[in-house]
């Protein structure tokens, strides 16, 4: 089994133990609303571009909200934990594209509550986050107001992206592609001047 597709079966195994109101860090969205988007992804080839695409999001967050409301949660779920279907492009690519959203989403849910604790990671799932830091940090710190070197805690540069002072980043794979996409409790620590570091503290990242 690929490392996509164990955390496809974490990240369902999150969601039923939560339910579809458990709050995610997402802002605005329940565990409903997010896998609505999840289904919509991999299932709606006609509103998935909008995810990416800022001209086409209006008409994805109406089909989203369709979804969310006409859809049992038991059976989104299950749609979730089946993959992307035959006609969907993300089939072929599970394995490439689908490790970083299935983790970064799992830890949306496990990670909105008080409580929560870190996972261990195996070491296929950590060098498969490992190699998808570097696409998210092109996407989500790229308008960074310093320069964000994201280093692992061994020394090993993963990405590096904006512009200014430089601010080193560090953090485990999963820690670091989570801090490229915008989630708050990820577990990394900041070197650099003070002024850069509390500027890319305060940053909008994700995309």
């Amino acid at each position: 089994m690929t490392a996509a597709r164990r955390e496809r079966a974490a990240l369902v195994e999150s969601l039923r133990e939560h339910g579809p109101d458990a709050p995610t860090l997402c802002e605005g969205w329940t565990a409903r609303d997010l896998a609505a988007h999840l289904v919509v992804r991999e299932r709606r080839l006609d509103a998935a571009p909008g995810i990416l695409v800022p001209q086409l999001a209006g008409y994805t967050d109406r089909v989203q909200a369709q979804v969310t409301a006409a859809t049992d949660w038991e059976k989104l779920v299950d749609m979730i934990a089946a993959g992307p279907p035959l006609y969907s492009p993300f089939k072929l690519l599970d394995p490439f594209v689908n490790v970083a959203e299935m983790f970064i989403h799992n830890e949306d849910v496990r990670r909105a509550g008080p409580a929560w604790e870190p996972r261990e990671l195996d070491d296929r799932l950590v060098s498969a986050l490992a190699g998808q830091v570097a696409n998210m940090a092109r996407m989500g710190i790229k308008n960074a107001p310093a320069r964000i070197v994201l280093v692992t805690p061994e020394g090993r540069r993963l990405a590096a992206a904006g512009r200014g002072a430089e601010v080193t980043v560090t953090g485990a794979p999963g820690e670091l592609l989570l801090f490229a996409a915008g989630r708050g409790p990820a577990q990394v620590t900041f070197t650099g001047p003070d002024e850069a570091v509390a500027a890319v503290r305060g940053s909008n990242r994700g995309f």
